[in-house]
């Protein structure tokens, strides 16, 4: 099937601020319809990029392309995107169908048009009888489909949303999350989400771009992210993660093997892009919900440890159990609750790994 055409692409990007790099060489290409998310913690450079695409920033070195167009000196009003803020950053003196209508008025859309189309933008976002109050009389979550919705009167090309959900409670945040997926769906419209939570770009996105210290680390389909990091920072900010440094010391056609600076012996399963250089420097990710526990010793070859419980967290859904390996390596353990009978805190226990469930990143 052929790839979508790109609807935005940054060409070897540059912004610095006090000559310091913000944005470090950044390409990148999202596709037409694509819900894109730029994933990163704080200050990593991710609401710069978008500020970059929507015009408020230019770029001091590369090209920033929007449907094939330089964006080179093209202010944001003129630009095919419309973004939606955390803040909303609504007009608290204009009810919900003037802060929609704004933006069209000063485009001097003709009253008919203008009505049809805030009539639309407020049905896609269930605000229609809501149409006559202030900002300051709706909740997070209706001031949020308000910003929304003025985003989407425009009919812009591409979306972009700083943060879209982050001022919401858990509950709405969720219920946000599902009607910005169906949004997209019913409009097929392009999406670029700037967000530092990992679980909802992962639910959400079509592709992720991981960025840290302006740089983009991986970009990748949300289970190849979360499944395949191709760096210790992916593993280790993409959900939970057991990291282990070592080096490689064994390699055969199936498997290679790492020892660990602390004396585990881990063996690993190749894959197209395992590293297999000996005495290479390498992190073994092996993730919480892979690991397995046994009271007793498991009849096991590989990847077997012996330790000891010295926390457990129940979660409700999950038990998350932290257990210390006889090197005085900390690892975390994730499984689910079958409602048995949680074991004592120094209960000896096993724990144990397929060799198809770690990897082996380059440090």
């Amino acid at each position: 099937m052929a790839l979508q055409p790109l609807d935005v692409e940054l060409r070897n990007v540059f912004k610095f601020f006090n000559q310091e790099p913000a944005v470090n060489g950044v390409d990148l290409d999202v596709r037409q319809g694509e819900f894109f998310s730029i994933l990163g913690p704080s200050g990593c450079g991710k609401t710069t990029l978008l500020r970059l695409i929507a015009g408020f920033e230019q770029a001091d070195a590369g090209k920033v392309l929007i449907q094939g167009q330089s964006m080179a000196n093209v202010p944001p009003y003129r630009r095919p995107v419309n973004t939606v803020f955390q803040s909303y950053a609504l007009f608290n003196h204009l009810n919900v169908w003037d802060n929609i209508a704004f933006g069209l008025r000063l485009k001097k859309i003709r009253k008919s048009e203008l009505d049809h189309r805030v009539g639309q933008a407020l049905k896609l976002v269930k605000m229609e009888s809501l149409r006559s109050r202030f900002p300051r009389q709706l909740s997070g979550g209706q001031q949020q489909r308000v910003a929304l919705a003025r985003a989407l009167v425009n009919r812009p090309s591409v979306v972009l949303l700083d943060e879209p959900l982050g001022a919401l409670d858990l509950k709405l945040r969720k219920e946000m999350q599902v009607e910005l997926l169906n949004l997209h769906k019913d409009l097929d419209l392009t999406f670029i989400m700037v967000t530092h939570d990992q679980e909802e770009a992962l639910s959400l996105s079509d592709r992720i771009a991981v960025i840290n210290q302006g740089k983009i680390e991986q970009v990748g389909t949300p289970s190849q992210i979360y499944e395949f990091p191709r760096t210790s920072f992916v593993a280790d900010f993409i959900g939970d993660t057991n990291l282990f440094s070592g080096e490689i010391t064994q390699v055969d056609a199936t498997n290679i093997q790492i020892e660990t600076k602390t004396g585990l012996k881990i063996v690993v399963t190749r894959h197209e892009e395992t590293l297999t250089e000996l005495s290479e420097a390498v992190v073994v990710s092996v993730r919480p919900e892979k690991i397995q526990l046994s009271l007793y010793p498991p009849n096991l070859p590989t990847n077997c440890f012996e330790g000891r419980l010295i926390n457990v967290m129940y979660l409700g859904t999950h038990v998350n159990y932290v257990v210390e390996l006889t090197n005085g390596i900390n690892i975390n353990v994730l499984q689910p609750n079958t409602f048995g009978g949680l074991p004592d805190r120094d209960t000896p226990i096993y724990a144990w790994w397929a060799e198809s469930d770690c990897l082996a990143i380059s440090q």
